[in-house]
């Protein structure tokens, strides 16, 4: 082999490799962790509700390979195989499943991140920030993990068309109503000033009782929540059946009939998987909750 077709050889060779470097793809998640994005993973393992309805959102529901318990939306997320909750996962089941990408979110325990690191499984975290817009960049970012950046990108313009939409709709409202959010059925758990729930009640125009409360939950008072005497009383269940409970209970049971929310009827129903998971279901919620609170401000005409 002459000198000219060596030096063409290597030439070629020194191209591939600049090459691959190029493509090589290593992103952090946001415990600052790398990870290799190079290849689009075939193997996904999601550990949070949202984190699932994202992942079918951008048709990649065929690569999902396992879910926690709780993923249960939509319908084809229930029909995988579970890893355990969100919580508790099973790295046992987990490395059966030989995944190329596990997918957690701010939920998960740390120490469950540190345990499958150790494991040397490909773990990338996601914790975003506490309101409604932070789902956007959420969305982006597994865009980004999964080679969908493009169908990323046109969620979420759909997404924040309908957000906007929503936002301009709530413009004329004239009174912002004191509201108290119901975490559970039967209790007074609501949202403080850090649960994303506190934004929602905000973006649709109302005032949390417990917004000035630095937590994410807290079990509100009897006493404080009949001085704090909100308008309207919203309470998030799974089904309507738990809802009419929960309801006859605050009527009944927690000596709040003197409260305007009891006194008028402007107790609510708000389902609890749209408005408890942080992920794009979220707007549909926001909706909900605007058309409930000012339903003067999405008369058709108006």
């Amino acid at each position: 082999m002459t000198f000219k077709k060596i030096g063409a050889v290597l030439l070629l060779v020194v191209l591939n490799i600049s090459a691959l470097i190029a493509q090589e793809k290593i992103i952090r998640d946001d415990l600052g962790f790398p990870y290799d994005a190079t290849v689009p993973p075939q193997r996904i393992i999601s550990l949070a509700p949202n984190i699932t309805e994202i992942l079918f959102a951008l048709d990649l529901g065929g690569k999902v390979v396992g879910v926690t318990r709780y993923c249960d939306f939509p319908e084809d997320a229930a029909n995988k195989e579970k890893i355990g909750g969100m919580i508790d996962p099973n790295p046992e089941k987990i490395i059966a499943l030989n995944p190329d990408l596990i997918i957690g979110f701010r939920g998960n325990p740390l120490r469950i991140f540190e345990r499958l690191r150790n494991l040397d499984l490909p773990v990338f975290v996601l914790d975003t920030g506490t309101t409604i817009d932070s789902i956007f960049p959420l969305i982006k970012k597994i865009g980004t993990v999964t080679h969908e950046e493009h169908k990323a990108a046109l969620f979420v313009r759909s997404l924040r068309a309908r957000y906007e939409k929503i936002l301009s709709s709530l413009q004329n409202a004239r009174h912002e109503p004191k509201v108290f959010l119901s975490l559970h059925g039967v209790g007074l758990w609501t949202c403080g000033q850090e649960s994303f729930l506190n934004d929602l009640i905000k973006k649709a125009r109302g005032v949390n009782i417990a917004g000035h409360v630095p937590r994410k939950w807290l079990l509100y008072n009897q006493e404080q929540l009949i001085h704090e005497n909100p308008e309207v009383i919203v309470i998030l269940s799974k089904s309507k059946k738990d809802f009419l409970t929960a309801k006859n209970w605050m009527k009944n049971e927690a000596h709040l009939e003197g409260t305007q929310a009891v006194t008028s009827d402007s107790i609510f129903f708000l389902d609890e998987n749209l408005a408890s998971r942080q992920g794009p279901r979220l707007i549909q919620a926001l909706e909900e909750l605007s058309h409930l609170l000012h339903p003067q401000c999405f008369v058709e005409g108006s």
